[in-house]
């Protein structure tokens, strides 16, 4: 058990409300949520479904505020925050414990010598959630109380009073916010009464803080009583299907064995029980996309609770989300998706949907695919896949030679320049209406040391296959020859960007630890300047968080990431520190010194991140300044995929 709390933190109301749970069911659908079961973000629920997989998100089933009346006294469990700041009811007095069984979280109340366990998971492939109460002792039997409370609107928020149909139904209610909307189920085998009752003002203090909409209003569309005996259990399941599995026992094994045989395939020897947490993280990310070409395909969701799927991040993602935890039908599966999406050496950045024209506004996504293709044939020595992708490895590096898109294209001293005005192509992408808040139009250190590594990829790759590679040596050599601008002797680090409209860039970033940390980059930088390059960004931009995106002696550099979308957006790539770049620093250092030891020492305090926000997960991001406060997403794909891969390899 690698994740649990009891009293000390369950009971205090300011440190339990900032630790949130994840449940998902595959598909992109999810239900998620705070310890003491306040909702504070416009993302909480209890099922989140993705009425258009992977996509579509919708909240419909928002809590169950519990009532336990126990021995002739009334406890009420839940815990609700209102706009007048009031916090009733306070159920989280009575919060005994929480921890993760594998993926499951799991509450434990004690209402006197009563001890109620509450259970939550999903249905994989359905948007179905599971509800589980099973009273674990007692003296009597307990009579609880469920109010349900639904909604129907989108993820992000804007909730509508429709015109609701409540019918019941065998074995429990139907639910239909308006003529056409998706209906939905609640069955649990106990009495019930309808109600169609708003409950207003539900105070939602993080998108305060994100400076969004803070208020939330739930429709109270029935109530489920039940009296448990001791020992026995009630399952309330919510979905969208019509005939899910009831059987909350079957449901619950075949949850459980999931997260069982994710630990076996992963076959990590001597994981420690953190690391085993993240194998099981690793798999929320991890879900279905049908396309007509590809009816079983897989992408990557790049972040919980209101991410999609990008190009970017699935590629990036990729190695340590499935190769890592023994999964490689899984990376060949994304990687066959992704190549039919590959035009003009470009990979799309946000994936198509529904038809829609995809979006190819990133510069790295398919360079970073190249990197993602060498990690799985490393992995599987898969020859055949070798030779069915290798033209679109060919495709991509014609791509980049002759120029496409946003101005991308080879010039002539061997390096990549990139961008126009008002894009953003790289991963510092932040832009808020015309403003581009980090501008790297031109040549970005890590575009070209990517580049450099695909094109020695590539060329391995056509020495395997028996096929001419000579180009792509002679292109490598003329980058390497190139990459020496890069290096400012003056500061002892590399630019971050060549040849801007105003010059070189010399900010202090992490970027530049890509020209030491990727596997086919050893020509680039010599030992000293590795090294250099290494200590530097360890000096400057380390935490235990991972790294800042840029040094704090830069005037630009902006320590605390909050307030409203142009404030958040302004500190996102100018000193936020982002959990995925823990990565490339270790696999930097490890590169310069060889201590595995050292090495991993830099992964440990993610081990006690674990219990500290996105519980069993890693965030997005984390404040520049100490105390480094998480921030974003509190499940963030690349950041659990980095660590992961970057922990077997150290």
């Amino acid at each position: 058990m690698s994740v649990a709390c009891g009293r000390e933190i369950c009971g205090d109301l300011r440190s339990s409300e900032t630790r949130e749970w994840l449940v998902t069911n595959g598909i992109g659908g999810y239900g998620c949520g705070t310890i003491p079961g306040l909702p504070t973000r416009q993302y909480h629920g209890l099922l989140v479904a993705a009425l258009n997989p992977p996509l579509g998100h919708t909240l419909l089933l928002a809590k169950l505020d519990e009532t336990a009346v126990y021995d002739g006294k009334s406890y009420g469990l839940a815990t609700n925050r209102w706009a007048d700041g009031t916090v009733s009811p306070q159920g989280y007095r009575y919060l005994e414990s929480f921890h993760l069984d594998g993926t499951i979280p799991v509450w434990r109340f004690a209402c006197a010598d009563a001890l109620l366990e509450k259970r939550v998971w999903m249905q994989q492939g359905e948007n179905t959630t599971y509800i589980r109460y099973t009273l674990l002792r007692g003296s009597s039997s307990l009579v609880l109380s469920l109010q349900a409370l639904a909604n129907y609107r989108d993820r992000h928020g804007g909730t509508t009073r429709w015109d609701w149909h409540i019918d019941p139904i065998s074995r429990g209610i139907r639910l239909q916010a308006f003529a056409g909307a998706v209906p939905f189920y609640l069955f649990a085998d106990v009495p019930f009464s309808l109600a169609r009752t708003w409950y207003e003002g539900f105070d939602l203090a993080v998108e305060r803080y994100r400076g969004t909409g803070d208020r939330d209003d739930y429709l109270h569309a029935a109530t489920f009583d039940a009296v448990l005996e001791v020992g026995a259990s009630l399952t309330i399941v919510a979905s969208t299907e019509s005939q899910p599995c009831l059987d909350g026992d079957t449901a619950l094994e075949q949850q459980q064995h999931r997260d069982r045989t994710l630990l076996e395939l992963a076959a990590i020897p001597d994981a420690p029980p953190w690391i085993e947490q993240l194998i099981l993280a690793a798999d929320s990310f991890i879900v279905d996309r049908s396309l007509p070409e590809e009816p079983e395909g897989k992408t990557v969701i790049a972040g919980y609770p209101w991410f999609g799927d990008w190009g970017r991040d699935t590629m990036i993602s990729l190695p340590g989300l499935t190769l890592s935890t023994g999964r490689p039908e899984i990376a060949r599966t994304i990687l066959q998706t992704f190549a039919r999406y590959v035009d003009g050496g470009m990979l799309p950045n946000v994936f198509p949907d529904g038809g829609e024209t995809p979006a190819y506004n990133t510069v790295d996504a398919s360079l970073w695919y190249v990197e993602a293709v060498r990690s799985y044939y490393n992995a599987t020595a898969d020859e055949g896949f070798l030779a069915e992708i290798f033209p679109t490895l060919q495709a991509i590096i014609d791509g980049y030679r002759r120029g496409t898109r946003y101005q991308i294209h080879l010039d002539d001293d061997g390096l990549i320049y990139a961008g126009e005005p008002g894009e953003q192509l790289t991963w510092m992408d932040a832009k808020v209406e015309d403003w581009v808040v980090t501008p790297r139009m031109g040549k970005p250190v890590e575009i070209s040391a990517l580049w450099y590594n695909a094109l020695k990829i590539v060329e391995k790759i056509a020495r395997r296959l028996n096929r001419p590679g000579g180009e792509y040596r002679q292109l490598a050599e003329n980058t390497a020859t190139g990459f020496d601008r890069f290096w400012n002797p003056q500061l002892g680090y590399c630019y971050d960007v060549l040849d801007t409209p105003n010059g070189n860039d010399a900010s202090l970033r992490p970027n530049q630890l890509f020209a030491v940390s990727l596997s086919e980059v050893g020509g680039l930088l010599s030992a000293s300047q590795q090294r250099t390059v290494v200590d530097t960004c360890q000096r400057s931009l380390l935490t235990s968080g991972g790294l800042r995106s840029l040094s704090p002696e830069d005037p630009q550099y902006r320590g605390l990431y909050g307030g409203d979308r142009i404030a958040r957006d302004g500190a996102y790539h100018q000193g936020t520190v982002w959990g995925w770049l823990i990565g490339p620093f270790v696999r930097a250092h490890l590169q310069v010194y060889g201590d595995r030891s050292l090495a991993r020492s830099f992964l440990e305090p993610m081990k006690y991140h674990l219990w500290g926000a996105g519980l069993g997960n890693i965030s997005e991001i984390f404040d520049g300044d100490p105390p480094f406060v998480p921030r974003g997403c509190f499940a963030q794909a690349w950041s659990v995929a980095e660590v992961l891969r970057t922990w077997q390899l150290s």
